[in-house]
């Protein structure tokens, strides 16, 4: 039986829409970057964000105690997915070198407030800085992947893109809805997500070669208004999903 690990986003979690519908042995580490997922572990940090999920206070804790590789590592996957969707989200310096993803989770659930933050520098996701912190993690995770039991692992990259159209509820094509927010108030280009995305595309398959990349056909790549989480450039039509899935299906997940 197939070990599913990912490092992503909910589009490739979306693909089991409903949890019975996961495989039985599916890790998924979310709202995360490679500089964060790579980083030393923050200390004396205090349990926040009452008002969220368990599941968004778990995925905060781990970024911050940096505990998801070992879990992954733990996990022993068959098959490990890497999609860089979440990886639209600032990161944040903190005086003793390390680093934290700066998610809506992280923000809004009062987390920021505890002394450990204090001195906190903000690095812009398209800066200069953040691209060469995203680099320098990249060597380091293909390392890990060539010198680890991730060695065993067949590596997948989930390539995505933002999508600039969606459907209606005829389910006719328009553009899409609204300006892009990281999270609402936070505006940002959805072409310079899409152009960063690209690189980091090719940066990791030049530095990771072995791995294999699924894709959704470039017209079922459309928002959708429907969509559990809500309109997103990110939140797809069923479409989307089904061409992922039997890609996926080809390579034993």
């Amino acid at each position: 039986m197939a070990r599913i690990a990912v490092i992503g986003s909910c589009i490739t979690r979306d693909l089991w829409p409903l949890r019975d519908q996961a495989p039985a042995d599916l890790l998924y580490v979310s709202r995360t970057s490679l500089p964060s997922l790579l980083s030393d572990p923050v200390t004396g940090f205090e349990a926040r964000g009452a008002e969220h999920t368990r599941y968004q206070r778990m995925a905060v804790q781990a970024d911050l105690a940096k505990s998801g590789l070992a879990r992954v590592i733990a996990h022993r996957p068959t098959h490990l997915i890497f999609d860089f969707i979440d990886e639209r989200f600032d990161l944040l310096a903190l005086p003793g070198g390390e680093i934290i993803t700066h998610s809506w989770e992280l923000e809004s659930g009062g987390w920021l407030e505890a002394p450990v933050f204090a001195g906190r520098r903000q690095i812009p996701r398209l800066s200069n800085a953040c691209d060469r912190l995203w680099r320098n993690a990249l060597d380091q995770m293909a390392l890990l992947l060539k010198a680890s039991v991730l060695s065993q692992a067949e590596i997948i990259l989930h390539s995505a893109r933002w999508a600039d159209r969606q459907r209606d509820k005829d389910g006719a094509e328009m553009a899409l809805q609204g300006e892009p927010h990281i999270w609402a108030g936070r505006p940002t280009s959805l072409t310079a997500h899409n152009l960063l995305l690209a690189r980091y595309e090719q940066a990791f398959m030049a530095a990771v070669p072995q791995a294999r990349i699924i894709a959704a056909a470039p017209q079922n790549r459309l928002a959708d208004p429907g969509h559990r989480w809500g309109l997103s450039p990110f939140h797809y039509a069923p479409a989307y999903y089904e061409d992922i899935r039997r890609a996926l299906a080809a390579l034993g997940a």
